[in-house]
């Protein structure tokens, strides 16, 4: 089956995300050029323009007009003050365009929160006579949950691997994922049929919810890589779904293992942050 197209909703846009990114990431700088601006010792240098070159003059205040003459050999003072000078122009342009951006992000969180809303007030009986363009996250996920799917048989012959949900996984590393995505509120389906263009039913091994986005994830974990013919099946799945049209870093996400180096709980937390929060 191929990518379904988005719904029509008014979520979170990668226009919001973006902003969001370049709010933190500036942010982050802001926080860094006042940390620096605090040790500079006061005073500004002044940089006057010559036949020659330019001559430096270090003034105490806006009140000393023509401030101290300061010799070309006096290094570590001339770098000091124009450092200061150049973060202080910096910090100003950083943060007008963050006040900007906040004014940006929360007129977004705000209509959307609204139009959400607008469903969600509303009684069950009632919002079954109606066609949202968004909902709550709690009715998103509420109405995801309750579409049913029969998974992929497990054999009795494999080691027996119970979720916090009391599902039952295939392997140590499943049952880590899928405990970690619990504990962190995010939905997912484990091993739910995915039907391809071709006809052919896949079994992700977890099928997530990306709540903030309105989306659905694969995750496939690839648990025994050093096994010539398991790593030679995962590669033709990999291109089986990279034709339908489902890409490593967006919609699919693909973490390995060896015997010898087994997937860690901190490489797990990394993509559930990285993805999902």
């Amino acid at each position: 089956m191929k990518k379904q197209r988005k719904p029509l909703t008014t979520s979170y846009t990668n226009l919001y995300f973006e902003a969001k990114r370049r709010y933190n990431e500036l942010l982050l700088i802001k926080k860094s050029k006042e940390a620096a601006l605090e040790k500079v010792p006061p005073g500004k240098i002044h940089v006057s323009r010559t036949m020659h070159g330019v001559q430096y003059y270090l003034r105490k205040d806006t009140s000393d007009k023509s401030g101290r003459y300061v010799r070309k050999n006096e290094t570590t003072l001339i770098k000091q003050h124009l450092q200061k000078a150049y973060d202080e122009k910096v910090l100003k342009i950083i943060t007008t365009e963050l006040q900007g951006l906040q004014i940006l992000l929360k007129k977004a969180e705000n209509a959307v929160n609204q139009v959400r809303k607008a469903y969600s007030a509303y009684p069950a009986e009632v919002k079954k006579l109606i066609t949202p363009v968004d909902v709550s996250d709690e009715d998103y996920i509420r109405e995801w949950m309750e579409e049913t799917y029969v998974g992929k048989a497990i054999p009795d012959y494999l080691p027996f691997w119970e979720t916090k949900r009391k599902e039952r996984v295939r392997s140590k590393s499943e049952l880590n994922i899928a405990n970690a995505l619990a504990d962190k509120g995010i939905p997912y389906k484990y091993e739910c049929p995915l039907q391809l263009s071709s006809g052919v039913i896949v079994y992700p091994d977890f099928t997530v919810l990306d709540v903030k986005r309105r989306r659905v994830l694969y995750w496939e974990h690839r648990g025994m890589m050093d096994d010539k013919e398991y790593a030679r099946g995962a590669v033709l799945r990999l291109k089986e779904l990279t034709r339908e049209g489902f890409f490593i870093g967006e919609e699919l996400i693909i973490t390995e293992e060896t015997s010898a180096n087994p997937l860690g709980t901190n490489e797990i937390e990394t993509v559930i942050r990285r993805f999902f929060l």
